[in-house]
């Protein structure tokens, strides 16, 4: 594993702290592991409801609404998101 050295402001550094008081978290590096992880995901969700979208609209064909749409590609971004949390 390698290692990264990183500063923060006093402020985040005691948030980081409190975070790992709760017993959630080992230690620091665990918290921002989760913190990465937890990003990387978002990453990932949004650029699949990207993909959606962008082939929804090159389909050119409108037989649902635009709300109606954005709710299925949100719906499968969820369920995405889910099925990878859960691996």
């Amino acid at each position: 594993m390698a290692t990264m050295n990183i500063s923060l402001p006093d402020q985040m550094k005691q948030w980081v702290e409190e975070q790992v008081a709760t017993g959630r978290y080992g230690n620091s590096s665990d918290y921002v592991r989760d913190l990465v992880r937890r990003d990387q995901e978002r990453a990932e969700a949004r650029q699949k409801l990207q993909d959606m979208v962008d082939e929804a609209l090159a389909s050119g064909r409108v037989e649902i609404t635009r709300d109606e749409l954005l709710e299925r590609v949100m719906s499968r971004a969820r369920a995405a998101v889910e099925a990878r949390k859960s691996a």
